[in-house]
């Protein structure tokens, strides 16, 4: 065991002198063939030059904004439970006006109040609900005169609000069914969206915003030292810059160097990726600008661990065999004394 403990120590003693010899060049810091390519700085948008976004583009798991402002039946339309609609009588109790909209309740009846009742109304077209309810305030006033407009119909409803994007990249707009809107601006999107309602709807506009940018981001990576890269995620809004990224992740870790970059993808994907050194003691002490370089969708940000703390990983890599076998071989020893001790203990007493 002394021998192995002996040769092993020795072998560390070698690694740690030819680490110091070349210089750690084992951790590589930079990657001359990414830097050959790098653009003038000049040319990047950063903190005092800053560029706009390319129009956004809808992928999944983005959340659309859909509002609907125009959504008009088609002829004819028979109402619906839950659908909303206005309804206008004259000749009727001057303390108790039926006037304003009214709801549809799920059995198809619309209440128009304790001194009126309800009338089934789901199934018929307006005119022949107006006919309904003025049949049936004709039990109790003479010469009633009634009209019912459509305020909002339950697809509207449906169409309304957020909708997520789905994993087939499309939007559910309920009765209406979906509608393929990944890869699309918000332009499009409308067009589409409005296009698909032409089947149900007369003449329908939308609008169409995002309420939820899910699928543009950047990445914060820190290297753990041979421990495992430690990935993080940030939604962009557009404008970020490496510092407001840095201060939205609380700093640099204490066990991270200065060594930081940006790998940029290539935007057209032939290629030519971009890697852009960063100067942050440039950027945070004197505040020189140049590198604190504007965040794009797609970029990472990679901070690189100290070396210390990798040659740590390395050499706790592997002592940790050495302090299990030496652990096993004092616990087994131990035991071995127990039972000795033990054995001896019960000669003593046959004596």
């Amino acid at each position: 065991m002394r021998i192995f403990l002996r040769n092993l120590f020795s072998a560390i003693g070698l690694i740690l002198v030819a680490a110091g010899i070349s210089g750690c060049r084992q951790f590589p810091s930079r990657n001359p063939d990414l830097e050959a390519h790098l653009p003038p700085a000049h040319k990047l948008p950063n903190e005092e030059v800053k560029t706009t976004l390319p129009p956004y583009i809808i992928e999944p798991p983005d959340t659309l904004l859909i509002d609907a402002i125009k959504v008009i039946p088609k002829v004819p339309y028979l109402l619906e439970a839950l659908d909303i609609i206005r309804i206008q009588a004259e000749n009727v109790l001057p303390d108790a006006p039926i006037q304003g909209t009214y709801q549809i309740e799920a059995d198809g009846t619309v209440n128009l109040g304790p001194d009126y009742g309800t009338v089934k109304i789901a199934g018929f077209s307006t005119t022949d609900a107006a006919e309904a309810i003025r049949r049936k305030l004709l039990e109790e006033f003479r010469d009633p005169l009634v009209s019912v407009v459509i305020e909002q119909t339950t697809g509207s409803q449906q169409i309304s609000g957020t909708h997520q994007v789905l994993p087939q990249g499309t939007v559910n707009l309920g009765g209406y069914g979906e509608v393929y809107v990944t890869g699309m601006t918000l332009q499009q999107a409308k067009y589409a969206i409005e296009e698909h309602l032409e089947e149900f709807l007369e003449d329908p506009e939308v609008f169409v915003d995002i309420a939820g940018i899910n699928s543009k981001v950047y990445y914060i990576i820190t290297d753990g030292g041979g421990l495992g890269d430690a990935v993080t995620s940030v939604p962009i809004q557009g404008g970020e810059t490496v510092l407001d990224a840095m201060a939205q992740r609380g700093g640099l870790p204490g066990t991270s160097t200065k060594d930081i970059w940006i790998a940029r993808p290539s935007p057209d994907k032939h290629g030519l990726e971009q890697r852009l050194p960063i100067r942050w003691n440039e950027i945070t002490k004197k505040g020189i600008t140049a590198t604190n370089y504007q965040i794009l969708p797609g970029d990472r940000i990679f901070i690189r661990s100290r070396v210390s703390t990798e040659i740590d990983t390395f050499l706790a890599r592997i002592t940790a065999p050495v302090s299990t076998i030496s652990g096993a071989v004092f616990l087994l020893r131990g035991v071995a004394i127990s039972f000795n001790e033990s054995t001896r203990r019960g000669n003593n007493a046959n004596f």
